[in-house]
């Protein structure tokens, strides 16, 4: 007992979470270097809408792809959960809130081009739009803190059946398989999705990752939240230590940038920009974890956590078949409505999503 203590308190320390953020952002470095998009070398959001091209839900030629790291990220959560008996199979909490959650990140992730982890790697390449980004993802996850004081809720989870939790990783070993022994998926040839790390380092770097993001409680809307919430600067020195060292990868490899125009894959409407990322730190906070954190958890048995990542699946192919999505070009009608829409969601869920009161008083 003594011993298992010693470990969660080391491994909880300031200096260790520092070693994870670095390991992670060695990951991205490596991924990069080998031939992932250099400012989109991790992204939940740009990798999830790859898959989803791959399968065929949206037809936008220049980003499908079957990218092996979502499918390490989840395996590799589930593997780490299950040897330190974290795994634990539940659901049950709102789930249809969960699933137009995950929608409504894909759709805000895609306004900015970009979810909370390539928000952070595209300012470490100097894109100066990503930090205005930032405003808009810290008073999106601030209005979050904000209903949670209120009482916001969306319900106990229960426990399921335990092979239920193996199901989305089960999916996505199977998909990664079927990627690799069959050529029913679709591959980009120009544009992001033509641009990968060799399939075996991606499915490495995927499981490591996950390993990694597991046992740090990596979350970047968790680490705002927490710090509003609880002045708990924890989650954020994960953040940081993986933002220095990709910004030293990319100083050295000559990949730093600084500008607001000519950044890969962005475009400079401050606005939306700033929006989109506002929508995908509230939606955030209030599913309970950013766009990584959902599939950490959805790897270690929360079927709540893996119907949003599936609404994030739906997400993308609304975004790409609607004329949702943005581009280097900038964002369209369609999306600006959206986004709107999307934010004004936000606030009827809060707003009406609150804590059961207990009875005689309690």
């Amino acid at each position: 007992m003594m011993e298992r203590t010693k470990e969660r308190f080391f491994m909880n320390t300031k200096k260790m979470l520092a070693v994870w953020g670095v390991l992670l952002g060695a990951i991205g470095a490596i991924l990069a270097f080998f031939g992932n998009p250099g400012n989109m070398a991790f992204c939940i959001a740009c990798f999830v809408r790859d898959m989803a091209g791959a399968a065929r839900f949206h037809q936008a030629a220049i980003v499908q792809y079957m990218r092996p790291e979502i499918a390490g990220l989840v395996i590799g959560a589930f593997v780490i959960s299950l040897v330190s008996k974290e795994y634990r199979s539940t659901g049950g909490s709102s789930p249809m809130i969960r699933f137009l959650l995950g929608i409504i990140t894909m759709i805000g992730a895609l306004m900015f081009l970009g979810c909370p982890l390539r928000m952070v790697l595209r300012m470490a390449g100097g894109d100066l739009n990503a930090y205005v980004a930032l405003v808009g993802f810290i008073l999106g996850a601030a209005t979050g803190s904000f209903f949670l004081k209120k009482g916001f809720s969306l319900g106990r989870a229960y426990d399921t059946q335990k092979v239920s939790g193996c199901i989305l990783p089960g999916i996505l070993a199977l998909l990664f398989v079927l990627s690799i022994a069959t050529g029913i998926f679709t591959a980009s040839t120009e544009g992001p999705g033509s641009m990968h790390a060799p399939v075996m380092l991606s499915l490495a770097g995927g499981l490591v990752f996950g390993a990694i993001a597991q046992k740090a409680r990596t979350c970047f809307a968790g680490g705002i939240r927490d710090v509003i919430l609880m002045k708990n600067f924890d989650l954020l020195t994960v953040i940081g230590a993986l933002f220095v060292t990709m910004l030293v990868y990319n100083l050295v490899n000559g990949k730093f940038v600084l500008s607001f125009a000519g950044q890969p894959v962005a475009h400079t409407e401050h606005l939306w920009n700033m929006l989109g990322m506002y929508a995908v730190g509230f939606a955030a906070v209030l599913a309970g974890g950013c766009p990584l954190r959902q599939l950490i958890l959805a790897g270690q048995g929360s079927g709540d956590s893996a119907v949003y990542v599936a609404g994030m699946f739906v997400g993308a192919a609304v975004c790409h078949n609607f004329g949702l999505a943005s581009s280097g070009n900038g964002t369209t009608g369609a999306g600006r409505i959206a986004c709107a829409v999307c934010i004004l969601l936000l606030f009827v869920i809060g707003f009406t999503c609150k804590r059961e009161k207990r009875g005689n008083g309690r």
